[in-house]
């Protein structure tokens, strides 16, 4: 169920959706929540990254376990190469 949400622009920021609306055949209201869900979308993608890593380095911190940077790009040139391989076993 969606519900209404007001939104304040200035004059400036409203003319130029209005004027994308208007080439793409679309309302302005059609741009606007497009813009924000596909906002909202990269912004949670960005922060799940930003946790992942934070969630890895504490791991790291914890147990010491990792791998050179050297075994990661061979391990990834494997794969860039189509070879199936496992990911090379962590160390301390």
């Amino acid at each position: 169920m969606a519900a209404a949400t007001s939104i304040k622009l200035d004059d400036e920021l409203k003319g130029r959706v209005q004027q994308l609306a208007d080439a793409r055949q679309r309302s302005s209201h059609w741009i606007m929540r497009e813009a924000i869900k596909q906002y909202v979308a990269r912004e949670e993608k960005r922060e799940a990254f930003k946790q992942d890593a934070l969630h890895a380095w504490e791991e790291y911190q914890r147990t010491g376990r990792h791998l050179t940077q050297e075994e990661a790009d061979t391990w990834l040139q494997q794969l860039e190469a189509g070879d199936d391989t496992e990911p090379p076993a962590c160390h301390t």
